[in-house]
């Protein structure tokens, strides 16, 4: 068992979505033997979508809006990827998929450095203590100078940086990258489809020169210096504490510096780490199984309108057709067709072990969060949803397709999609989202997937809270005062729907006894 876990890399691919996240995510299934292209080449006319992307309005409008799985093997190490959306309208999916990652791999484009949605993820990994790798992408491009991105990764994602790899100039002039971490020489021919090969020299020999040109291999020795001055030298366990982020260098669109990244990658990075249950640590190597729902995804296959719960392998093994308990309904489950993903394309399995996703099947017993074992009482906490930012009435579009729309509303909703409230004032439907196009991705897939119209009316809200109280006269009080704006939510909970920042404030100081809260979980 041992080294079945040892041999586990899981990790999740997170960016601004300009970065080039979903081309290194394609870099790396090819280096894992998987022909098909996973990711986007956006100059490539026959193919505009990426394999992740797997639903329709992902390969129209050439964004991700929900994370994919993908596992392939690797130089003996089954590596688990997790392609999260890079869009801020998604970012819930993406705090979600990191609980389920043991490290990460930050994608940072060279020229524009760190964006807003980057330094929102770096919170979510350093809350959680979450190893980071960052690759500076587009080397090839003009771009900024590697010393001052390195000086912006550290203040702007408060964690110390130490270079792996090193670029050789950079846009137009842009000759290749040393590889501190291997100590080698890669050299940059563009080309999308083959790897280019490694030179072994050493920095002070002539060789150098002769591959380079005097002045840049004058230029890389100086910069090398300069960074072992600077830098400390790299340690891997102040890398797995997620104190310090190595950091790569390279063109993941010409196939560049992708291969040195996992390479090093699958030595440094962690395998499967405990993981905190609300009654203990749960370590990967105990012998029983446990494991919890971190994400549901309907219709992965529109043929068969099947919806697949994605579970994360915590400890012990899992096992095709053994019984396991489902904790919160108290039922026994077993699983006759588990599957592995590489995006859509699926396999059925007999077994996984702890770091694996395993992909079951759902037929609308599985919540976000829920957790499977052996037997054991366990709750893995964590998923939280988030106060939404943006409200709108849903209203159905076609009263003879009323069955559908409720279908397809409850299951985009048990993928976390976005969030139901059904206001207790009018009975009215609300949906509540971070973004904008998630509505759009809502009415879409409404329409395409479960045959159903839906429209939008406005409702001004500015927030939505859960609210609970000790003082059961006082919870009274408030909902009998503010019952216009008071909801539940699909778990029955009272949620309280503020109008503006000034009435959720006033509501605070009048109500000293009631706890307003802005995620799901309390």
């Amino acid at each position: 068992m041992n080294q079945e876990i040892e041999r586990r890399r899981t990790f999740a691919i997170i960016s601004h979505p300009d970065a080039g996240k979903t081309t290194l995510t394609e870099k790396f299934l090819l280096f894992g033997g998987q022909i098909q292209v996973a990711g986007a080449v956006k100059n490539n006319k026959i193919r505009k979508s990426a394999t992740s992307d797997w639903m329709e309005i992902e390969k129209q409008r050439g964004i991700s809006v929900s994370t994919s799985v993908m596992e392939f093997d690797y130089e003996g190490y089954k590596v688990n990827i997790l392609d999260t959306p890079g869009h801020q309208d998604f970012c819930e999916d993406t705090y979600r998929t990191l609980t389920a990652v043991d490290s990460a791999i930050i994608v940072v484009d060279g020229a524009k450095g760190v964006e807003t949605q980057t330094r929102k993820l770096m919170e979510v990994c350093r809350m959680r203590n979450t190893p980071v790798i960052i690759f500076i992408n587009k080397m090839d491009r003009e771009g900024r100078d590697p010393f001052d991105l390195l000086d912006e990764l550290e203040e702007e994602l408060q964690i110390s940086v130490r270079p792996l790899s090193w670029p050789i100039n950079i846009g137009a002039k842009f000759k290749g990258v040393y590889n501190i971490f291997e100590q080698k020489l890669d050299l940059f021919k563009p080309d999308k489809q083959r790897v280019t090969e490694k030179v072994e020299v050493d920095i002070h020999s002539p060789e150098l020169d002769a591959q380079i040109g005097e002045q840049d291999a004058q230029q890389l020795r100086d910069d090398l210096e300069l960074i072992d001055g600077v830098y400390p030298k790299f340690d891997v366990e102040t890398y797995r504490s997620a104190e310090v982020a190595p950091v790569f260098f390279g063109s993941a669109l010409n196939n560049f510096g992708v291969q040195e990244l996992l390479n090093c990658f699958i030595k440094i990075a962690p395998s499967p780490r405990p993981t905190k249950a609300e009654e203990r640590m749960v370590d990967p190597e105990e012998p029983k199984f446990t494991g919890f729902i971190f994400k549901i995804t309907a219709n992965i296959d529109p043929n068969h309108r099947s919806c697949i719960a994605f579970c994360k392998v915590c400890s012990g093994k899992f096992e095709r057709n053994k019984p396991y308990l489902h904790v919160r309904q108290g039922k026994t489950l077993r699983f006759s067709s588990p599957t592995q993903f590489m995006a859509q394309r699926k396999s059925t399995i007999d077994e996984a072990w702890p770091g694996d996703i395993v992909g079951l099947p759902d037929n609308g017993i599985f919540k976000i969060g829920d957790t499977l074992t052996d037997g054991e009482k366990l709750h893995f906490r964590g998923l939280p949803s988030f106060s939404p930012e943006m409200f709108k009435y849903i209203e159905n579009d076609d009263p003879m397709k009323a069955k559908q729309l409720e279908k397809g509303i409850n299951q985009l909703m048990d993928e976390g999609v976005a969030q139901l409230f059904v206001n207790q004032f009018n009975g009215r439907k609300i949906i509540g989202t971070v973004g904008q196009l998630q509505f759009e991705v809502i009415q879409y897939r409404l329409e395409n997937e479960y045959n159903a119209k839906c429209r939008w009316e406005p409702v001004h809200l500015h927030k939505a809270c859960w609210i609970e109280s000790d003082d059961a006269e006082e919870l009274d009080q408030f909902k009998k005062r503010k019952y216009q704006y008071m909801a539940k939510d699909r778990d029955g909970r009272d949620v309280f729907l503020a109008d503006s920042g000034y009435v959720l404030s006033m509501a605070q100081q009048d109500f000293k006894h009631i706890k307003f809260h802005f995620t799901s979980e309390f």
